[in-house]
């Protein structure tokens, strides 16, 4: 006989038991250690908040030229001056400042909302950046963040937005499928609730990006499954990271259009 975790068995059940529990094949989750690419994210944010703050002399406006430049805005105006006088120049993505669709989400209003939404990127990727490997990870989450910035120059195309949680209510999506289809690999139980709540909060306060959580959202639970999927599918490791890529590149010329489609009542 030997002790289990109730009582004790003989070994021949112990050696039954193991064969027939569940398994998933992702081959990455033998690389075991700190969730790599999810620090490097957090500290990129952090990073981009704290030069946002020494330019602005503020962290709680969004100053300085890293702001001004980085912010995502599909069509947006500024004066100009100039020794002749005044010109109007146009900002934004339409105006083709692409590079939005991405810098946006490395941006946040205050250390407020910086925190919240990084606290969520940590919890989050410590469950998922094992489970999907370093690389399909990474490429999970811009898919993701490139989703939110679609569903906001989508809805908002002329508002200045920024944040990651368009990437981070995408990692709640596919945290939700891979419960689905792993449960023995994720230990977010309370998953449905917080997604739940997230969006309550996002329709019931003003002045949060629904486009973007929506957005985000979605891509997470459709891309998520379908990686997760294909890994028990198919032999390849690096085949879920390109789906992520193939994703992200046409959302991105879905932003593109969306950016070039606005529309101003005023004219």
């Amino acid at each position: 006989m030997v002790q289990a975790s109730v009582g004790f068995q003989c070994p021949e059940c112990v050696k039954g038991a193991a064969k027939s529990s569940p398994t998933v094949r992702f081959g990455d989750l033998r690389s075991s250690g700190r969730p790599v690419v999810t620090l490097a994210l957090i500290a990129i944010n952090v990073a981009a908040m704290v030069v946002v703050g020494f330019q602005g002399r503020s962290f709680t406006e969004g100053r300085g030229d890293l702001w001004q430049d980085g912010v995502l805005l599909g069509y947006g105006q500024i004066p100009e001056f100039t020794p002749t006088g005044i010109t109007i120049q146009s900002i934004g993505v339409d105006a083709g400042e692409w590079w939005r669709i991405v810098t946006g989400g490395f941006l946040h209003a205050g250390l407020l909302h910086l925190g919240m939404n990084m606290l969520l990127l940590y919890l989050l990727g410590q469950q998922l950046e094992p489970l999907l490997g370093r690389v399909r990870f990474l490429a999970l989450y811009l898919a993701c963040l490139v989703a939110g910035s679609f569903g906001v120059l989508l809805v908002q195309p002329t508002s200045v937005t920024v944040g990651a949680s368009g990437a981070i209510f995408g990692l709640m999506g596919a945290a939700l499928a891979a419960q689905r289809l792993a449960p023995h690999r994720v230990q977010l139980a309370n998953i449905g609730a917080l997604i739940v709540i997230n969006l309550l909060i996002t329709f019931a306060i003003p002045n949060i990006s629904a486009g973007a959580h929506v957005g985000g959202l979605v891509a997470g639970l459709l891309v998520g499954a379908l990686v997760i999927w294909l890994d028990t599918q198919v032999s390849s490791e690096l085949l879920g990271a390109a789906v992520c890529l193939a994703v992200t590149a046409v959302l991105f010329v879905g932003c593109l259009w969306a950016a070039a489609s606005w529309y101003d009542p005023i004219l």
